[in-house]
């Protein structure tokens, strides 16, 4: 089979190894539209899930990637000078330039051709039988057909910068900051033994309060660094300057798609679902991908069976993933309902940001039934069984009004 992989990102470079493995005869080409070696972001997180399903599928990668990950397994919530902290799984960290340039040699040692700086859109579309879409969630080939595909997207209320820093967090660290002007907060985790991945978000109100959406980017890290001192330790933050030296201020996209996928045309990663980064799924979810679409591939001899195979089995897969995404998004967007708690109160419901529950019940209230539930059978049983019900309620009536 020939297989055109646009974009070469973690998706496309390891469907590009799973099929090679499966069929040495299979012709593959990965076509990215900018340099190798220029990638956006820091550092991206796993859990051991996905680390025993990479060796499970190719252990050599796997291995590679293991030795270069960092790991963590406490987390640390700040909130008005006071420390809390908690042991938490096991988590991976790892630089997004180095995973790429670990799937990208191992995709070049099992003869997949990599061309880098070649950009494809409908115009220039190479001739194969399997054409995959992993261009991400701006997909030029998905938008060319964004009706077909029923595309939709879902813009978030609060804004987010992504950051590094040459301070090295040796737990996953939350900072929350009171403001004349409302809460500021930043996610900090470390990648590599030298960097850490630092995630600020605020709502817009106090993004504009704070002057943050007119100060260009040396000023706004100038003040973050002020704002975040406590956790930085003298560090700096570090920025990824666009041309215009502004900084990179965003609000999150969340995009859906009603199908993946379009004759020979199938969507991968990013380009076909987003989750909120706050549940830090997104590498995952996309590395995952790839792997049932290399299963549908080898299981179905006929493309059309295959393809619809792989987006019956993600689709289902992700539905627990997107709720908790949509719910941990709602949580940050409501901070201020939790931050008069006791910090180990509200560090405790930090933890249960994915709950269905907890925006229906008062936050003191829910912390005492969560508390009594971790003693209690009975309830552990009945959390499990409303938990969902009142989720699939809440997202008939979304579904409802549109």
């Amino acid at each position: 089979m020939k297989v055109a992989c646009v974009g070469g990102g973690p998706a496309g470079l390891y469907l590009s190894i799973l099929l090679k493995r499966q069929d040495p005869s299979h012709d593959i080409t990965v076509h990215e539209r900018n340099p190798e070696g220029s990638t956006y972001g820091w550092g991206v997180t796993y859990w051991r899930g996905l680390l025993d399903k990479l060796h499970a599928h190719d252990p050599e990668s796997a291995r590679a990637v293991e030795e270069a990950s960092v790991t963590w397994s406490e987390g640390e919530a700040r909130v008005r000078d006071l420390v809390t902290r908690r042991p938490s799984d096991l988590g991976h960290g790892i630089g997004r330039h180095r995973l790429l340039e670990i799937l990208a040699a191992r995709a070049r040692s099992l003869g997949v051709r990599l061309e880098f700086e070649h950009e494809i859109t409908e115009g220039n579309l190479p001739e194969a039988d399997l054409v995959v879409a992993g261009d991400g969630v701006h997909s030029v080939l998905r938008g060319r057909h964004a009706e077909a595909f029923g595309a939709e997207t879902k813009e978030g209320r609060n804004r987010y910068i992504w950051l590094g820093t040459s301070k090295v967090f040796d737990s996953f660290t939350f900072a929350f900051v009171e403001t004349e002007h409302g809460w500021i907060w930043c996610y900090g985790y470390a990648f590599s033994p030298e960097r850490s991945t630092c995630v600020v978000e605020c709502a817009p109100e106090t993004w504009t309060g704070l002057g943050l959406d007119g100060a260009d980017e040396a000023d706004g890290l100038a003040l973050l660094e002020k704002l975040f001192a406590d956790i930085l330790d003298g560090h700096p933050l570090i920025g990824r300057s666009a041309n215009s030296g502004s900084a990179q201020w965003l609000t999150f996209r969340t995009l859906t798609n009603r199908t993946w996928r379009r004759d020979n045309l199938v969507l991968l990663g990013d380009a076909a679902h987003t989750t909120h980064y706050s549940i830090g799924a997104g590498t995952t979810l996309a590395l995952e991908d790839s792997i049932a679409l290399a299963d549908a591939l080898r299981e179905h001899g006929e493309l059309p069976q295959a393809l619809a195979r792989y987006e019956r089995r993600r689709k289902s897969e992700l539905l627990s993933v997107q709720s908790a995404a949509r719910y941990s998004a709602q949580w940050y967007e409501n901070l201020p309902r939790y931050m008069d708690l006791p910090p180990e109160q509200m560090f405790a419901l930090l933890g249960q940001r994915h709950s269905p529950l907890l925006p229906y019940i008062p936050p003191q209230l829910y912390y005492r039934i969560d508390k009594a539930a971790g003693q209690l059978e009975a309830l552990r049983r009945f959390k499990r069984w409303l938990g969902p019900r009142l989720a699939r309620s809440v997202h008939a009536r979304e579904l409802s009004g549109k």
